[in-house]
């Protein structure tokens, strides 16, 4: 018989209000952005080879909020499933699905750091994997118990994540090698 799993019960509380549920994701989003986009304007960032495809810089402040957005939804109606659920197999699938729920989301928040902070683009890229790979597998843990809205919810972020492991990928593989410019101060606070 599948077993529940254990979760701290702060992380059920957080999404069991909807509007915890999404404010979490956007407030760590918003934090982990803060870097991501003052690097975005470094010398070393615009100096990078990326892929083909690569959408312009000013899609993605649009489109990561939707996606925290429907991220820490679907987290709301998983522990609405857990909840309401009877179904032993539904209960054990939701609360493992809210437990990749939160490790997936500390991945995400830990990917701006590693790319922007640390320059670190192939553990980036390792990073980028395992949160696709587990968020891939955490949609198809929720859809029984949700009654497939977690997926609604879940699809865009998980096709954005395989988009997004294609850019890091291709920036890995096309910079390997290559000498970062040197950097120019910002400000005076720099000098």
């Amino acid at each position: 018989m599948p077993q529940q799993i254990y979760i701290p019960n702060i992380f059920i509380q957080i999404p069991r209000n909807p509007i915890s549920a999404v404010g979490l994701p956007l407030a760590l989003g918003f934090l982990s952005g803060a870097a991501s986009r003052k690097a975005m304007h470094s010398a070393w960032f615009q100096n990078l080879r990326t892929p083909p495809g690569r959408a312009p810089d000013t899609v993605f402040p649009i489109v990561w909020p939707v996606l925290y957005f429907s991220m820490g939804y679907a987290s709301h109606l998983a522990v609405r499933a857990l909840d309401t659920s009877t179904i032993p197999h539904h209960l054990s699938n939701a609360s493992y699905g809210l437990l990749l729920y939160y490790t997936q989301l500390a991945l995400n928040v830990a990917w701006g750091p590693i790319f922007f902070g640390a320059r670190k683009t192939g553990l980036a890229l390792i990073d980028s994997t395992l949160l696709a790979c587990m968020v891939f597998y955490m949609t198809k843990l929720l859809d029984g118990p949700t009654r497939h809205r977690a997926t609604y919810c879940l699809l865009p972020y998980s096709a954005w994540l395989a988009y997004a492991t294609y850019l890091n990928g291709g920036i890995w593989w096309l910079n390997i090698g290559r000498r970062p410019p040197k950097e120019e101060p910002d400000s005076d606070e720099d000098i």
